[in-house]
């Protein structure tokens, strides 16, 4: 019989027979147990076995909890519109939209709507380089370029192309250093949206005077953000996303009219392609 087991059926013994001797024997192995737990604790206070054993397992215990609640997080996010969708649409809410990027993506759409119309293409706005990179890979086509902005920042393909005069940095709240009618298609994305309009007022028309053929403004959509902090003050602005009825209102005040024939082309080829705009895209007419 162990000593625990001594304890308990003495103390037994001394509740129901009340014996003197049973009582000096609990007493001596209840001394010779806590002498026991005091060499063995350290000299702690009687208690503090068992306070030690609760510790002991409080790292276990910790650990259970959290890989409990790791699988009701990961459970709890899959099963539906859970935390990583939120997180996916807040991103999506307050990310960086490139309408220069979409431009990129539509250049096979905009060949089917103006076919010939893309011989002599001019883009206008930021990251012109890439877009006039885009188009000059293209069967018969001319690209130009117009940066808003600086380039200090670009890199070498982006400087090259300005030095061989295919990019030309400019301040497009002036008029652009073109003839009229110098290109058959003038394309602008990621510009106008920074601009007051004050500043619109000269500059939409001004694209509409060098094209021939039309203008295709890409701009955002109301609730986007374009501009991170960092980079307003290379813009100078927050971009402003105006709707449809917006930009609708502005061109008739400008005398601007759509470019009913290929705004129609592409239409029909968005519907008929994978490309999903995701941003507004107007057809204008030149001015003649």
């Amino acid at each position: 019989m162990n000593a625990s087991k001594f304890v308990v059926e003495s103390d037994v013994f001394c509740l129901f027979d009340g014996s003197v001797p049973a009582l000096s024997l609990l007493v001596m192995a209840r001394r010779q147990v806590g002498s026991t737990r005091r060499v063995g604790d350290g000299g702690s206070f009687p208690f503090a076995g068992a306070l030690h054993s609760k510790s002991r397992s409080s790292p276990l215990l910790s650990i259970c909890l959290v890989l409990v609640g790791a699988c009701l997080l990961i459970g709890y996010a899959y099963s539906g519109p859970g935390i990583f969708k939120s997180i996916k649409e807040v991103s999506k809410v307050t990310g960086d939209y490139s309408c220069t990027a979409e431009v990129q993506r539509a250049v096979s759409v905009l060949k089917k709507a103006y076919g010939d119309g893309m011989r002599k293409v001019l883009h206008v706005g930021p990251e012109t380089c890439s877009v006039v990179s885009t188009l000059l890979k293209e069967d018969e086509t001319e690209a130009w370029g117009v940066e808003p902005y600086d380039i200090e920042d670009a890199d070498s393909h982006c400087k090259s192309l300005v030095s061989k005069g295919l990019v030309r940095v400019a301040d497009i709240k002036f008029p652009l250093p073109y003839r009229a009618k110098s290109f058959s298609l003038v394309i602008v994305s990621d510009a106008l949206d920074y601009l007051s309009p004050k500043y619109l007022n000269k500059t939409v028309p001004e694209l509409a005077r060098v094209a021939s053929d039309g203008v295709v403004l890409f701009a955002g959509l109301p609730g986007q953000q374009r501009a991170k902090v960092a980079e307003l003050s290379k813009f100078g602005r927050p971009a402003k996303m105006r709707s449809a009825s917006w930009w609708n209102r502005f061109f008739v005040q400008t005398s601007l009219e759509e470019n009913e024939a290929p705004s129609k082309k592409f239409e029909q080829a968005v519907s008929k392609g994978s490309y999903k705009p995701a941003c507004q895209v107007f057809h204008l007419k030149p001015l003649h």
